[in-house]
C-alpha cells in the first residue's frame, strides 16, 4: 500500500521539532485520551501480532500518589505536573493471546512454558509498542516525556503483584512547559551512526 510522504510540518510534529517533555503546564487532556492513545499504538507492529505491552494509564491523585515513592527523586516533579502518566509493562503470558492475535498458525508453543524465550520477546516487543505509543501522543498534538529512573522491583509489587507483568519504562504526557526545556542536544550524523552495504 502507497501513501503520499507527510509534508515538513507534520515530519517536525513527530520527530524534528519534538521534544522530550521534563515538565508540563496545568491543562487537563480531553477526555479519552488514553483510549485514543492505546488504539493508535496499538497498530504498531510487533512479531507474531503478539502486542505484549500492558498499559496502565495513571492520571487519578490516587495513582498518582501510588506512583511516587518508587520514582528516583529527579523524576518526582515532572511526573507529579504530567496529567497522564503510562507505565509500559509487558506481559509475560502474552502468548495467550496469539490465537486471536495471530491466525497463520499456531506460535503459543514457541513460548509457553519457555520464559528464556517469552521474557526477550515480551521486553523487545512491548519496548516497540511504548516508541509507538510516544508517537501517538505527538500526532495527537501532545508532548512526551519517556523515563527509566524508577525502582523497578517496587513499581512491579505495587502495580504487577501477581507477577505476571513486568514494567519496562514510563511515559508522562501532557502539554509540555517550555520553560522546563532545556537546549536540544546534538544527535550523531549519517555517517557516525550509519552503514550502507
Amino acid at each position: 500500500m502507497s501513501h503520499p510522504p507527510l509534508d515538513d510540518a507534520a515530519l517536525d510534529q513527530l520527530f524534528r521539532t519534538a521534544r522530550t517533555a521534563h515538565g508540563f503546564l496545568p491543562q487537563p487532556l480531553p477526555p479519552g485520551t488514553a483510549e485514543r492513545l492505546f488504539e493508535l499504538t496499538e497498530w504498531g507492529p510487533t512479531a507474531f501480532n503478539a502486542l505484549p505491552a500492558r498499559f496502565v494509564f495513571i492520571q487519578s491523585p490516587a495513582g498518582k500518589a501510588r506512583l511516587k515513592p518508587v520514582l528516583s527523586p529527579g523524576n518526582v516533579a515532572q511526573t507529579m505536573a504530567a496529567p497522564l502518566t503510562v507505565i509500559v509493562a509487558y506481559d509475560l503470558q502474552f502468548h495467550e493471546h496469539l490465537p486471536q492475535l495471530f491466525r497463520a498458525y499456531d506460535a503459543a508453543p514457541l513460548y509457553r512454558d519457555k520464559p528464556e524465550v517469552a521474557e526477550p520477546v515480551a521486553f523487545r516487543n512491548s519496548t516497540l509498542q511504548g516508541a509507538y505509543l510516544i508517537m501517538a501522543a505527538r500526532a495527537l498534538g501532545l508532548d512526551a516525556g519517556p523515563m527509566s529512573g524508577f525502582n523497578a522491583a517496587a513499581l512491579n509489587r505495587e502495580f504487577f503483584p501477581d507477577g505476571r507483568c513486568k514494567a519496562n519504562f514510563l511515559v508522562n504526557i501532557g502539554v509540555a512547559d517550555p520553560a522546563a526545556s532545556a537546549a536540544r542536544d546534538a544527535r550523531l550524523s549519517f555517517a557516525q551512526a550509519a552503514t550502507v552495504l
